[in-house]
């Protein structure tokens, strides 16, 4: 007989298991189960205690959740997670079973009154200002603010911040790989079995599809969240046939008369042929390849795709597939392509286009020609880079491991920083200026220039006054001096909305087709040399007047006067 807890263990690994909602709370569809309060470091539960000891229970504070740095030595990022983010907070409450596992967990002089104020903890005083998901943003912008009850502001940290950290960098490097294809080019994100754990991978087909690929070999992912699965076959089917002895269907309907032919007497009478054709050696082609390719033809007539390159693309792998794929033409039905997975692809790809080309003409079937290329095998930004120079003829890239992991830099390092409590401002400081905190509440706001594109992203009190189009802003580097600017912007969008508020979503929730194409339309938003993969120019976000003089008044009070003897 199964357990409680190992029933609420299968639950959550399934996704559908979520904690008790307070009554009249709508959950949005498909939360995953894992993102629940306890999915969180100890330290944020020990300090919530040491605040409810302190009497600090009405204390309010304002954070502010960013990075430092835009990764993959880029200058730009793409802001992804915020609709799970609201999910979480849609369904943010300590159960029954969290409280008796803490009163286990934590130290026994731990009063059991916080235990009851735990239970009863709400977000309904919380609210999350956020820039659309989606949208290009840059190191210092705040992507969400938020404000309500100390404690609770607190208890969200870590949670928010897995929510958008992995979510936005895998965005960013997918945008960076569909740049790097360009437009015409599809991309299918084949990571899964490379991803950290099924939860990363179930992101990683997530947030690639938002930052441009086209669709997913994840079949989970394509069920939850609607993104196009696509796939072919394995080497493991090639090689488990041996010759064509082992074909034990040989027959198929022709798609119109619906009559049954023989398959394999209609691709090895097309493969004596083809060798003439293509000037190679009919014995030197894989029986056990052909014997596979037939076997697949005939149970996906309709989606037939070859992997090609199990023993050897020129001599075997190519005419084994087109002898396949003109015996489905001749019953009615067009083979989708094939795909390469080692070797020097740029030349491979050419080679297969010729070999299509050739038969094309020969045969006259213009459909042919343009038969579809995917390319695999480790492929990353630079691959793809190096292959448009060689000038490739592929028209898909199956993408995993590098995509999925993000090896070129694995974490975003978004942080969460307090900036306000009950009105009063606040700053850290570090030697380190990159570390030191921007404090108050802030707004921000996009100026774009005579050309349409964007040109600053200007962080202002929210005391202040929104800058206006046609007038001259004078916008400061927020800690070097001499680095000032005026701007007159001819379109000023300001960056944040209020996106929950008194226990509720408060914005519509966008598709994630709409997110993936707010993607594009951000980043046709930035100049060329702000995207470019070498050296590009570095996008500035600068400070007002007001801020700038804030922050360094701010900055002397704090910092602690030396003296030498």
């Amino acid at each position: 007989m199964m357990t409680e807890h190992a029933c609420l263990r299968d639950m959550v690994m399934d996704g559908d298991f979520a904690p008790p909602l307070p009554e009249g709370r709508s959950t949005r569809a498909r939360q995953n189960g894992v993102v629940q309060p306890l999915l969180t470091d100890l330290y944020q539960i020990t300090m919530a205690y040491a605040y409810w000891k302190s009497g600090k229970i009405a204390d309010n504070a304002v954070f502010d959740l960013y990075f430092r740095k835009n990764p993959f030595q880029g200058e730009f990022t793409i802001f992804a997670g915020l609709e799970e983010c609201l999910k979480f907070l849609e369904n943010f409450q300590y159960s029954d079973s969290d409280i008796e596992y803490l009163r286990k967990t934590l130290p026994p002089t731990i009063e059991a009154e916080f235990y009851t104020f735990l239970r009863q903890l709400t977000v309904k005083d919380v609210t999350v200002y956020a820039i659309d998901e989606g949208s290009v943003v840059f190191p210092r912008v705040p992507l969400l603010r938020v404000e309500g009850p100390l404690i609770v502001v607190q208890l969200l940290e870590t949670t928010l911040l897995t929510l958008v950290n992995y979510a936005s960098l895998m965005a960013t490097n997918a945008a960076r790989y569909r740049m790097a294809a360009g437009r015409h080019i599809q991309l299918l994100e084949f990571g899964l079995r490379r991803a950290q754990g099924p939860d990363g991978g179930l992101s990683a087909s997530k947030y690639s599809y938002v930052g441009g690929f086209d669709g997913t070999s994840n079949v989970l992912a394509g069920k939850l969240f609607n993104i196009p699965v696509k796939g072919t076959h394995a080497h493991s089917y090639v090689t488990s046939f041996l010759d064509m002895s082992e074909l034990r269907t040989k027959t198929l309907a022709h798609r119109e008369t619906g009559q049954e032919h023989d398959v394999l007497a209609l691709s090895s009478a097309w493969r004596k042929r083809l060798a003439l054709l293509l000037e190679t050696l009919e014995n030197e082609a894989s029986d056990g390849e052909m014997a596979a390719m037939i076997s697949f033809a005939i149970a996906f007539p309709e989606g037939f795709m070859a992997l090609v390159d199990t023993y050897d693309v020129k001599r075997s792998g190519l005419l084994n597939f087109c002898a396949v794929a003109l015996s489905l033409n001749d019953l009615g039905y067009r083979a989708i392509g094939i795909r390469i997975d080692s070797g020097d692809l740029a030349y491979l790809s050419n080679k297969a286009r010729e070999t299509f080309a050739k038969v094309a003409q020969t045969y006259n079937i213009p459909w042919f020609e343009k038969l579809s290329i995917v390319a695999s095998n480790d492929i990353n930004e630079e691959t793809i880079l190096s292959l448009n120079e060689q000038g490739h003829k592929i028209d898909c890239f199956g993408i995993g491991t590098h995509l999925v992991t993000c090896q070129r830099q694995p974490a975003l390092g978004c942080v969460y920083k307090m900036v306000e409590i009950n009105g009063q401002p606040r700053i850290k400081l570090s030697q380190d200026v990159a570390k030191v905190t921007m404090p108050g509440r802030k707004d921000a706001y996009r100026l774009f220039g005579a050309d349409g594109h964007a040109l600053i992203d200007l962080l202002q009190r929210s005391v202040e006054s929104a800058p206006k189009v046609g007038e001259k802003v004078l916008c400061r580097h927020p800690f070097q001096e001499s680095k000032r600017a005026y701007v007159i912007p001819t379109r000023v969008e300001p960056l944040y909305k209020v996106y929950w508020q008194g226990g509720q979503v408060c914005q519509p929730i966008p598709a994630l087709d709409e997110v993936r194409a707010r993607v594009q339309s951000s980043l046709h938003t930035l100049r060329q040399d702000h995207k470019r993969n070498l050296n590009p120019t570095p996008y500035k976000v600068s400070v007002s007047v007001d801020l700038y003089s804030f922050i360094h008044e701010l900055w002397l009070q704090n910092a602690p006067i030396g003296e030498l003897s």
